[in-house]
């Protein structure tokens, strides 16, 4: 049986193994990557508890273990209904039948896009998931079981595709490369070795070091600041794009539009960990056993589909994007906690205005239900 303690013991070998090899130094993205993916270790590859409300669960009277974080799916079911309207429309248009979602986390979405387009006599021949998860794909089974018949799971993209892409806080789980501006000088921060590790558990240390990398917009000043860049986000995007042959895709983050992610303001970067409903800003810790993201720079993403012949649908804030999908006409008619949860979602403070959702189409455009009021593509 794998403990806490020895999943992290592993992986920290397995990491400053991959570091020694690497003459003593790997980027942040290398970093991120084997926390969260690495086989059997990393945080998204074994099975702990990851989506929920709460950092714990009782069993027998007993406190347990919970999760570490909450996405809107879990928060109510209103949210998968509000997108399947998006959905359904996007299936209609585009005369397609598939749904294409990427990490579908507790399968909670899924359900409840399939459960909305089943109610509203929507033809939908399949509802493919990617996931590289093992443990989650059988989280994702389970919940799914009544689609079974529809539901299929995939490890990669095929060479083309058909239908309407769904990515619920994906983007912000793919590495990124940090950029650190100091005395005037631009670097790359990685991770090395504190001192001698010949004997000793591994201690990860930040070191910068010089690079011709650059945020895409110049910052002003020679204050010291640090930030992100995305490239394999993007990358994402552009293959996403090369694939898609006929269709739309939707994506809902937390970020913002390049103007703001590279404010003089914001100089301390965004990369943040998430454990047990806990934020703090050291991925060098605990690795295995938190949620490594980075917000997310939505003029990047929109480029790299624009690269790709995708064109932009849209781009607003979760609050407009919500409401033009009916929730609001949904809230009026459920329950008092249903509603409160609800609220959550398009409050200011809450989820409302820092998380977006960019659109995206491969042919003509169309006017999306989702963006009818609040666009604001032409910040991006």
């Amino acid at each position: 049986m794998t403990t806490p303690q020895s999943l992290t013991s592993a992986l920290d070998q397995q990491i400053a193994q991959h570091i020694l090899q690497a003459s003593g130094w790997i980027g942040i993205d290398v970093f991120m990557r084997q926390a969260l993916y690495a086989p059997g270790l990393g945080y998204y590859a074994h099975g702990s508890a990851k989506f929920g409300v709460l950092p714990y669960t009782v069993q027998d009277g007993i406190k347990a273990a919970g999760s570490d974080f909450v996405t809107a799916p879990e928060m109510t079911p209103l949210f998968g209904w509000s997108l399947a309207q998006q959905v359904a429309q996007a299936l209609q248009v585009t005369g397609t039948a598939e749904v294409w979602e990427f990490g579908a986390g507790s399968g909670a979405l899924a359900l409840q896009v399939l459960q909305a387009l089943k109610a509203q006599g929507v033809p939908l021949q399949r509802y493919s998931i990617v996931d590289i998860s093992g443990s989650l794909r059988s989280r994702q089974r389970a919940t799914l079981h009544e689609f079974a018949a529809q539901v299929h799971w995939v490890d990669a993209l095929p060479d083309s595709l058909q239908g309407v892409v769904l990515g619920n806080e994906v983007l912000d789980a793919m590495p990124v490369k940090l950029l650190s501006r100091s005395q005037g000088v631009w670097h790359e921060r990685g991770v090395a070795l504190a001192g001698d590790q010949t004997d000793a558990a591994p201690v990860f240390v930040w070191q910068d070091r010089p690079t011709d990398l650059r945020p895409p917009l110049e910052v002003p000043g020679e204050q010291d600041y640090l930030t992100e860049i995305h490239p394999q986000g993007e990358s994402f995007v552009r293959t996403l794009g090369d694939k898609l042959a006929r269709g739309a895709a939707f994506f809902i983050d937390y970020g913002f539009p390049e103007a703001e992610y590279y404010h003089p303001q914001r100089h301390m970067g965004t990369v943040m960990c998430h454990q047990s409903h806990q934020s703090d800003t050291d991925p060098l810790i605990d690795l295995g056993h938190k949620d490594i993201t980075a917000h997310v720079n939505f003029t990047g993403v929109a480029l790299a589909g624009n690269e790709a012949g995708l064109g932009v649908l849209g781009y607003c804030n979760q609050a407009h994007f919500l409401m033009n999908c009916g929730l609001l006409t949904q809230m009026q008619v459920a329950d008092l906690p249903t509603r409160v949860m609800a609220q959550k979602l398009i409050m200011e403070h809450e989820m409302g205005e820092l998380f977006k959702v960019i659109g995206f189409y491969q042919g003509e455009p169309w006017q999306a239900i989702g963006f009818t009021h609040g666009d604001k593509t032409h910040t991006l």
